[in-house]
This record gives structure tokens, sequence and C-alpha cells, in this order.
């Protein structure tokens, strides 16, 4: 039934989304964490510019991992996906850990929303990914 295949999907995001917290925690493999971003994508990260497409955001995710003590990882909270199955969102709970201006790492809990677009191959790839900072 149609309701099967939207929670199947559903579940399925979930599982990628795990997946990309798995590997970004991991923090060594660039290429297998961008692997998770559309190449149109555009990430809005918490009080810094827009980076926008594939190789800026290799670029960022390169730089984030090179940042001595820099450890980042979320738990999806929800997901939903379209009646379609070609779009959806998750929200998750993010740790990010970054050297303080005196060098020692502050830990901040954030929001995020990952919009979701399936490719043609059926995978999903994430088009639009936001955090802020928690309170």
């Amino acid at each position: 039934s149609a309701m099967a295949q939207a929670q199947g999907a559903r579940e399925e995001l979930i599982r990628t989304d795990q997946a990309w917290s798995a590997a970004a925690t991991e923090g060594k493999d660039v290429e297998k964490v961008v692997a998770f971003w559309s190449d149109d994508a555009r990430i809005v990260p918490a009080g810094a510019p827009i980076v926008a497409g594939k190789d800026a955001i290799r670029a960022f995710v390169a730089q984030s991992f090179a940042t001595p003590g820099f450890r980042i990882s979320w738990k999806t909270l929800d997901a939903a996906v379209s009646d379609d199955g070609t779009m959806g969102y998750t929200t998750a709970e993010s740790t990010i850990t970054m050297p303080g201006p005196d060098g020692t790492p502050v830990t901040e809990t954030g929001r995020g929303v990952a919009v979701w677009r399936r490719d043609p191959d059926g995978a999903w790839k994430c088009v639009y990914d936001t955090w802020n900072h928690g309170p």
C-alpha cells in the first residue's frame, strides 16, 4: 500500500541520516561524509556564511576534520517523507566540539533540519542542511 511504502521510505531516510552521523562522528573520511549531500546542496551553519555546492562543502568538511579537537555527532529526532516519496526532511539534535578562543575544546548542542531529495537511483541526498545553537 501507499502508506506502507511511505513508512518504508521514512525508515530508510532515518537510517540514511544515522549512517551519515556515524560517518561524521568517525571524522576521518571526507568523501564518505560529503557523499550524503547532493551536488547542488547548501549548508547553512549557525553564525556562518552559506556553503553552496559540493566543492565548497567538501572544503568545509575537510577544514572541520582538520581542526584539532573537532567532533560532531547528531541524533535523528524525526523524519517525514512526501506522499510521492521524492522529498523528505529530518530533524536532529547535534553535539559539536570545537576549540574555543583559548584553544580549550568547547562543546555546544544544537538543533538541525535537513531537507532530502531522492535521487533517480533511489538514494536519499541532502539538499539543504541548517542548524542553530540550543538553549
